[in-house]
């Protein structure tokens, strides 16, 4: 499965509006809601946030992938955005997240989101690409050179 499978293109905002970790997940779980059918997105959001307070997300790089698994989607989705200013995730190599993806997926699918997670990891560690996508502008950029770099390079 590709990221492309699971990422809608509306799911992707440029810039986020948010300046804090909470808020910035928080905003990415509502575009999820408002956009896929997540049935909860207050139970999503608890997930995602307890995960957070376990363990950081922020996976270096600049980027960060808060993930949470609900009863309330009833399948791998996912959303990306950029804010407006980075973001502390709390990464080891202690770059500020300029780049977030956050998945959900139902709590019994545990294959697909450890799957996508690799994937995201996989893709971003290409520092060419890294660099190109947090240089995007738009939302449609951004979801643009994600597909690009999909085809260029299937998994």
């Amino acid at each position: 499965m590709s990221l492309t499978q699971i990422l809608q293109s509306d799911c992707v905002k440029v810039p986020l509006q948010s300046s804090n970790k909470k808020e910035v997940i928080f905003e990415l779980v509502d575009l999820l809601a408002a956009k896929t059918h997540l049935r909860d997105a207050d139970e999503l959001k608890e997930a995602v946030w307890q995960r957070e307070q376990a363990r950081t997300t922020g996976i270096g790089h600049g980027v960060a992938v808060p993930h949470g698994k609900v009863a309330g989607c009833n399948q791998l989705i996912m959303a990306v955005g950029k804010p407006t200013t980075p973001i502390d995730f709390e990464a080891i190599d202690g770059q500020w997240a300029d780049l977030i993806f956050l998945l959900a997926s139902p709590i019994d699918q545990t294959g697909p989101h450890i799957q996508a997670l690799a994937d995201i990891s996989h893709m971003l560690t290409n520092e060419s690409f890294r660099s190109t996508i947090q240089h995007a502008t738009t939302a449609d950029h951004l979801y643009q050179l994600i597909s690009d770099h999909e085809k260029q390079h299937p998994t």
